[in-house]
């Protein structure tokens, strides 16, 4: 039997990516998981696919987070497929939808700032807000910020002011929900391999300058912040709330001593 037979999970951004691997991690341990996806139709499906191959449970939801009714969508889908699966409560929330802002003070659009702000930081504010409904005694919430909350970088000012906000809703809920049994964390992942980091990591020179400012001397993979977010998710995590912990394989820590 799994860690989480039995429970029910949603995880936003869930067809590629951290978030894809997440759905795997949640999946392969016994969950049901809704696989939320905003655009990309085919690769959601391959995220349900590839968890039905395994033996898992899982299902598609679309709404496209910075549109008006992107909620209700969500919710509604959400309610639907559960019934469905003969489920009517939640037990796991992670969220990790989010779009990348390069640019420093001198580029950023007013037009891009709220866009980033509104689905990095409002999404999951209301994704939070409407799951508590549906959120059983003893969840589990986890966010999906950015390492960038503690690595100065004037080229991503945007993003970074996004998730360091993501981050800063971890210790709050952590104390209005805990008599619930429910705890609060975030997860700042470092640059992964992934759609998002793909202008980066597709230049072996940039891999090379990542590599040499990160102590465990490589990029990360999604399945890297998965697992610590399946920790976190599953039973062992169930006396760690309000926290943050890094995945980055420890970036930028200080200099780095000669091999």
């Amino acid at each position: 039997m799994g860690e989480l037979d039995g429970r029910t999970a949603l995880v936003t951004g869930g067809s590629r990516g951290i978030g894809r691997a997440v759905a795997l991690r949640l999946a392969a341990d016994g969950a049901l998981v809704a696989v939320h996806y905003g655009g990309d139709e085919q690769a959601a499906m391959e995220t349900v696919g590839l968890i039905a191959k395994a033996g898992g449970r899982a299902f598609a939801v679309r709404a496209r987070f910075g549109e008006s009714d992107a909620l209700d969508r969500l919710f509604e889908g959400l309610g639907a497929e559960l019934a469905e699966h003969g489920e009517d409560g939640l037990d796991i929330l992670v969220n990790n939808a989010g779009i990348h802002l390069a640019g420093s003070i001198g580029q950023i659009t007013e037009e891009e700032f709220d866009r980033v702000m509104a689905i990095n930081v409002r999404a999951p504010l209301f994704v939070i807000q409407r799951s508590l409904p549906l959120l059983r005694d003893g969840g589990r919430i986890v966010n999906v910020a950015s390492a960038a909350t503690r690595i100065s970088s004037p080229l991503q000012l945007g993003y970074t002011v996004s998730k360091t906000a993501l981050a800063a809703f971890a210790a709050p809920l952590a104390n209005e929900l805990g008599r619930r049994g429910i705890t609060v964390n975030t997860v700042n992942p470092g640059v992964i391999l992934t759609d998002m980091t793909s202008a980066w990591t597709s230049a072996p020179q940039a891999v090379a300058g990542l590599e040499s400012i990160t102590a465990l001397g490589r990029i990360g993979q999604p399945e890297d912040v998965a697992d610590v977010v399946g920790f976190l998710a599953g039973p062992q995590g169930r006396w760690v709330t309000g926290q943050t912990v890094d995945v980055s394989g420890g970036t930028y820590l200080g200099p780095i001593p000669p091999a």
